[in-house]
């Protein structure tokens, strides 16, 4: 009952008070961080009880402060998930020239989302990068045909191609290869990906479950389904594969030092074979949304959208006896940050003129799952989501003194945001780590492909910001001791708070919505036939 009371009087305010001031409390921020980090919830596993639990917290948050249920099941948008994993009885591999690899050293075979057995064989075609791309001149398959073939190019990109553009191709590669009639790709974890994660952290994932989200039709979701084969493999697996070919891996290797070289691609004699097995179930996971309504009936129907991933990676094998990835924050810091940013605009009285949305996140940590699902299946319908601000792993341990919103530059949103922060005398920082491609890893990424102008927010580097940002990715990323006992600085976390709320209260009370500007890559691309902005 108090909490039917409390919503009521929340509306209340929401409709009809005049603005008051607003405060952001670092106890309710710490208490919320607390609660989403504690033990209890098993580190928020998507489809498991721990994260059922947190969606439950924040859908009560919500509730209490008396947002409108914004989901298709009140405040939640269940996601259905098809859930794969290795089968212990039949561990997947690759034959190459005669011999057979097992999946877990030199090479990596994840099951196949579609079947529990593949047993193919294929002839392959080293393809360089795997690019095409003719505004800036990359055709990696350049007389080559691999139509019924598997191709094999290298992770990443030249270094001489900007960092945003650079992460999208990237991301496209399958795409392309599936447009040529490819039918399998093996990638090759190349020297310089494996100086950041090496062979042996990403080999601990092997046994990791692989998620993909189910289509109305009851098909798990497959960007490119025509790719019914896939490896990833080492250097050693690589040179392997290379074997006999007219250059050898360590040949392509050396070259590739220069990280803006761009190998030519060739055919590998001889057919590699595929064994794909797996076992499949199903399972779901919620997205969890609220909404303030918008206040003007000329833009009510235009919704901004705040979002931050609720999950976390879960139960691990023991390190150092914590078995916990509590995600304190990763991302429960994001999380808690903009359910206080939603009680700053209950608690002022005055409606935003665009409708508000608060989106806590499911499965961004299996491949930004949750957010495709609700790109693709939007739930307030009538209404067009105009901008996208996203909350991802804020490094809350300092007093920070700028902001960083990746892909600022490729839209109007850049400019929303300095004019909010700089009301409290914070600065908007350029990407300080462009070559991380940032913009394109977390979950306003769903978004941006559909055309949508999105940020994602963190903390800077200034001051004491670069070191403590490095610290916690070197030493805490993915990693149990993300967790409370982390040195959190609390007046940071409710300045943080202020600053989403000083954003989305920005883009929402604005007279016109955020646009792309003229030439962004990324507004050519997702949004060709929109109306574009000057860039100044």
């Amino acid at each position: 009952m108090k909490l039917v009371r409390r919503a009521a009087i929340a509306a209340l305010l929401l409709s009809s008070a005049p603005a008051m001031a607003q405060t952001f409390s670092q106890e309710r921020i710490r208490s919320d961080i607390a609660f989403l980090a504690d033990d209890l919830l098993e580190g928020r596993n998507t489809g498991e009880r721990g994260y059922d639990l947190a969606a439950r917290y924040v859908a009560a948050r919500y509730e209490a402060l008396g947002l409108s249920p914004g989901g298709t099941e009140g405040y939640y948008q269940n996601v259905p998930f098809s859930m794969t994993r290795v089968d212990p009885a039949k561990p997947s591999a690759l034959t190459i020239g005669g011999k057979r690899l097992v999946t877990g050293k030199d090479i990596i075979i994840g099951p196949s989302a579609l079947t529990s057995s593949v047993d193919e064989s294929a002839e392959v075609v080293f393809v360089g990068y795997g690019l095409e791309n003719p505004s800036l001149k990359l055709d990696d398959y350049r007389g080559l045909d691999v139509k019924g073939k598997v191709i094999a190019y290298l992770y990443g990109t030249p270094s001489d191609l900007p960092s945003d553009v650079a992460a999208t191709l990237n991301d496209k590669k399958l795409e392309v290869a599936a447009s040529k009639g490819a039918i399998g790709a093996i990638m090759i974890a190349t020297p310089a990906i494996l100086d950041r994660f090496p062979w042996e952290r990403i080999l601990e994932n092997v046994n990791t479950p692989r998620l993909r989200w189910v289509e109305t039709n009851g098909r798990p979701h497959i960007d490119n389904p025509s790719i019914r084969l896939g490896a990833t493999v080492s250097p050693s697996g690589a040179a392997m594969l290379f074997q006999g070919a007219q250059r050898s891996w360590d040949a392509v290797a050396a070259e590739i030092k220069d990280k803006a070289a761009r190998p030519k691609g060739f055919v590998i004699p001889g057919k590699v074979r595929f064994e794909r097995y797996g076992l499949t179930a199903r399972t779901k996971s919620p997205n969890v949304i609220g909404v303030i309504p918008g206040s003007d009936p000329r833009l009510a129907n235009e919704v901004v959208m705040l979002t931050g991933h609720l999950d976390h990676d879960g139960i691990v094998p023991a390190k150092n006896g914590d078995t916990i990835m509590n995600g304190a924050m990763d991302n429960a810091a994001g999380i808690s940050t903009m359910l206080e940013a939603a009680r700053a605009f209950v608690d002022s009285g005055q409606r935003p003129k665009r409708t508000v949305m608060f989106v806590a996140l499911t499965a961004e940590e299996d491949g930004l799952l949750g957010s495709q699902y609700l790109a693709e299946y939007p739930t307030l319908k009538g209404k067009k989501v105009v901008a996208n601000v996203n909350l991802d792993m804020p490094i809350l341990t300092y007093d920070f003194q700028d902001v960083i919103a990746f892909g600022a530059e490729h839209s109007t949103l850049g400019q929303a945001v300095n004019n909010a922060v700089s009301k409290i005398g914070v600065k908007l920082s350029p990407d300080p780590i462009p070559e991380e491609g940032l913009f394109t890893r977390s979950d306003h990424y769903s978004f941006v492909k559909k055309g949508i102008p999105a940020v994602f927010l963190v903390t800077g580097y200034g001051g004491p910001g670069k070191a403590a940002s490095e610290n916690f990715q070197k030493n805490h990323y993915h990693q149990v001791s993300d967790d409370m006992k982390a040195p959190f600085n609390w007046k940071a976390a409710a300045k943080f708070a202020q600053v989403n709320y000083l954003i989305a209260r920005e883009i929402a009370d604005a007279p016109v919505a955020p646009r792309w500007y003229q030439g962004s890559f990324f507004g050519d691309r997702f949004a060709a036939g929109q109306p574009k902005a000057p860039k100044p």
